[in-house]
């Protein structure tokens, strides 16, 4: 219908007025609905677990609305969205590549927020005969270890801290020859779960899964060896859905949110106003 006529006829039948109004309120409705129907989040992979269930939280309030989640290490899913992948939000396990995202424009100004902080772990099958809890990371050294996953250090913020930690600890020159690196800390904690590798760092929120501590044993690493994994969130301006990414930045950052991450290991930062972590 020509809103134009309508316009113009407004004046000589009441039913033409009701139907101007209705076909109106109809075309914003549905502009509404394309731009709010779908999220696409870029992922880190140490939230796997996590994220899927605070997805499944915000759909509930959010009828209707789709969201699809891509994992991967936050380097790799940085140069996707440089390179114009389709991406609405940005979840990194490190500050670097949201503000590399941010010094390219490519991300929303005033957007980024600080929401969690990683920690990783000495993980082993429940198979192996190192006592992790007795030797802490010097089990790297046992001489039954071949093989040791870490996530790659050049794009993966997890391996990144693995390697600071084997530093700081006095064992990486003793067992730099023995890493094989997983693209992401997920890969390298699949590594260990199919005997890959004897041993490896991983991350809290992964050995914490179900799955993981029913066929493996972990070791707290000293958050002290290692820069802090901060989890950064932004919203990236290509975006169709805007607004929709940001009321989920928001709910992430929520109480429920929280709570959720908090579960799976995550330390939750304790100014909510700390935009810039520590």
């Amino acid at each position: 219908m020509d809103l134009k006529r309508c316009r113009i006829n407004i004046f000589h039948t009441p039913a033409l007025i009701i139907l101007c109004i209705f076909f109106g309120s109809s075309l914003l409705l549905a502009q509404d609905q394309s731009q709010t129907r779908e999220l696409i989040i870029a992922a880190a992979s140490d939230l796997n677990l996590a994220l899927p269930e605070i997805v499944r939280g915000f759909k509930d309030m959010r009828p209707g609305v789709e969201v699809k989640v891509i994992f991967g290490s936050s380097g790799n899913l940085a140069s996707q969205i440089i390179n114009g992948a389709p991406f609405d939000i940005f979840l990194s396990a490190s500050p670097i590549y949201i503000e590399q995202l941010d010094s390219a424009g490519a991300v929303i100004p005033g957007s980024k927020s600080f929401f969690a902080i990683g920690r990783i772990v000495l993980w082993v099958p429940n198979a192996s005969k190192i006592d992790i809890d007795v030797s802490g990371i010097k089990g790297l050294l046992d001489p039954s270890v071949k093989k040791i996953a870490i996530a790659n250090p050049q794009h993966a913020p997890y391996g990144r801290a693995a390697v600071e930690a084997m530093k700081q600890l006095g064992v990486y020159e003793g067992v730099k020859d023995r890493l094989i690196f997983g693209e992401n800390i997920s890969q390298a904690a699949q590594f260990i779960q199919s005997g890959a590798a004897d041993i490896g760092i991983i991350a809290l929120s992964i050995a914490l899964s179900p799955k993981m501590k029913s066929i493996g044993r972990f070791w707290l690493i000293p958050e002290g060896s290692y820069n802090r994994i901060e989890q950064w969130a932004a919203v990236i301006k290509r975006s169709n859905n805007v607004r929709l990414a940001e009321v989920f930045i928001s709910y992430l950052g929520g109480e429920e949110g929280r709570r959720i991450l908090s579960e799976y290991g995550f330390l939750i930062p304790n100014d909510k106003n700390d935009k810039r972590g520590k």
